[in-house]
Parts: C-alpha cells; structure tokens; sequence
C-alpha cells in the first residue's frame, strides 16, 4: 500500500517550460528546417543529456542554418520559454503553502542564462519562492534519467521517498524515479501539469 504522498518533486520543463516538439518545430520554420532530420534528433539527446557543450550545440546548429548567427539560434531555441501564464504562478504559490515542493531541472547554461536575462526578475524570484530547494543537475553533477540525482535529492532534503511524488512527462526520468523509490506521476506532453494538479 502505498504512503500518503507529502512531498511533491517537480520537473522543471514540466511546470515553467513548453518544449514540446510542435513549439520548437515553429521556432525553427523561421530558419528555414521543417521538421528535425537524425542528425538534429541525436544533438537534441546529447546536449538534453548534458553530453555536449553548449558551443558545440550552437556549432552544430550553425552548420544546419549556415545563414543563421549564433544570436538568432540562441533566441530561436529559447524564445518559447518565456510562455509561463500568470495563474500558473498564482496556482504554485498557494499549493507550496500546503505542501512541500522541491524543483529537479536539467536545464542547461543556455537556458537558465536566457531565463535569468529576459525574464522579469521579481516574477522570477516568486517563481523559484515556490519551492522549498530547487536542485540544478549540472550544480550536483548529476543528471537525470540516472536514479543517483533522486536519491541524492531525498538524501539532501531528509525525504522519504515513498512519500514524495515525482512529475515528468519522460519515461526514462519516470522509470529512474520508481527505481529509488519515489511514487510518480506520468505526464502527457500536451497537457497543462498545473490544471492537472489542480483538479
């Protein structure tokens, strides 16, 4: 029988950024590609799982859109991360008063550099106020899917795992998760993780 659920672990893509694949698709139509070839599909896997810096990234892509600067790829692959709905925020900040909310990202440089630049630092700040602790994979050297990051985050916060919930859409991060010990709780891409919790 499973234990009553105290402690809620959030990915953060899932709660602040929409990459889904439509988005990204949309993005890079203003470059030019209508859809990823392999060679794209593999650089996505390799720099989402922290296996490539973020230059050869941006390299990489240079050489896909040899018109493009490395300026309008940055802005291309980030400009949809900023689509965070004020009653997303409102939603988060009152069930962190109930519950305990920790917040687990892979986000990269690029991308936390982007955020931290072109959005609002006070919305920011009460963004981040809504988490207990937010564990940052390339802080801890640790990345998901590997089971070591969960069990290092409730090692660090003092949680059981058994009582604590992770959410993300990505199997392998699910999988991971059951794994150490954790209840989980699969998201589809295409649904809204906040209007979820709170029905």
């Amino acid at each position: 029988m499973k234990k009553e659920i105290k402690t809620y672990i959030f990915d953060f893509g899932d709660v602040f950024i929409n990459l889904d694949k439509p988005a990204t698709l949309r993005e890079l139509s203003k470059l030019g590609k209508s859809d990823f070839n392999d060679e794209m599909l593999k650089m996505n896997k390799l720099y989402e799982k922290g296996m490539i810096s973020t230059d050869d990234f941006l390299q990489f892509y240079q050489s896909q859109f040899p018109q493009a600067s490395k300026q309008q790829l940055a802005d291309a692959w980030n400009s949809i991360i900023l689509d965070f709905p004020a009653y997303r925020l409102q939603f988060l900040e009152n069930f962190s008063q109930t519950h305990q909310c920790y917040l687990l990202s892979n986000i990269n440089d690029l991308h936390l550099t982007y955020i931290k630049a072109n959005l609002d630092k006070a919305f920011y700040k009460q963004f981040i106020n809504c988490f207990d602790k937010v564990y940052y994979s390339h802080k801890i050297h640790l990345r998901k899917p590997d089971a070591e990051i969960y069990k290092f985050v409730l090692n660090d916060a003092g949680l059981q795992a058994n009582e604590c919930l992770f959410i993300d859409d990505t199997l392998d991060n699910i999988q991971a998760a059951q794994q150490a010990g954790l209840q989980v709780w699969h998201l589809l891409p295409e649904e809204d993780v906040i209007n979820i919790l709170a029905r």
